[in-house]
């Protein structure tokens, strides 16, 4: 079997993958820490768990992540467009075949045979966290340039509506997260392919 055979994930992949990671910790972070600034929603997130150390900073570490992820995310999406590699890996969904595999993922049977294959659960759950990562990314220029943005705005519902959509896309995004991990948990082989490629 040739090296090129054996290979799960390209390094492309793999290092768009782990600057996607860091990326978002360091955006979740420090978003936890600007959200503290105001706590619209009622609530505080432990400061210990937060990035920035007072609003100023976090801001700085905020947008500096948000460029990362900007450019890395534009690139992970264009390689896999180019590669076919999105049209292979995520589609078709069918709808039978996606209850089919969440009722087996809820009795803990879903198949993990072959790591170049996603099921449809991982394919939704994949093409769901490229859109809320798109999601959250509008809804931050508008909280980052309102008057600049004033369609997107309306859109979003107006700055808080704004807000609000960045706050929850965030959530997703953590729910996203651990699912992610507990399933590289109960699977670690995955970790290795995302590692070394195989």
């Amino acid at each position: 079997m040739s090296r090129d055979a054996r290979t799960i994930h390209p390094l492309w992949l793999r290092l768009t993958h782990w600057l996607n990671a860091l990326a978002v910790v360091l955006l979740v972070a420090s978003g936890w820490r600007i959200y503290n600034a105001t706590g619209f929603l009622g609530f505080a997130i432990p400061s210990g768990i937060t990035l920035g150390g007072w609003l100023g900073g976090a801001l700085q570490w905020h947008f500096a992540a948000m460029w990362l992820l900007l450019a890395n995310g534009i690139l992970y999406l264009l390689l896999n467009l180019v590669s076919g590699r999105l049209r292979r890996q995520f589609f078709p969904i069918s709808p039978r075949q996606l209850l089919l595999d969440m009722g087996a993922a809820l009795k803990g049977k879903l198949a993990h045979a072959d790591p170049r294959r996603y099921n449809s659960v991982q394919r939704l759950a994949y093409l769901f966290v490229m859109l809320d990562s798109i999601v959250l990314v509008l809804s931050g220029l508008v909280l980052w340039k309102s008057v600049q943005f004033p369609l997107l705005r309306v859109l979003m519902g107006g700055y808080e509506g704004a807000r609000l959509v960045h706050f929850f896309a965030m959530a997703g995004l953590c729910a996203f997260i651990a699912v992610h991990v507990a399933m590289v948990a109960l699977v670690p082989r995955t970790l290795l392919a995302m590692l070394r490629g195989r």
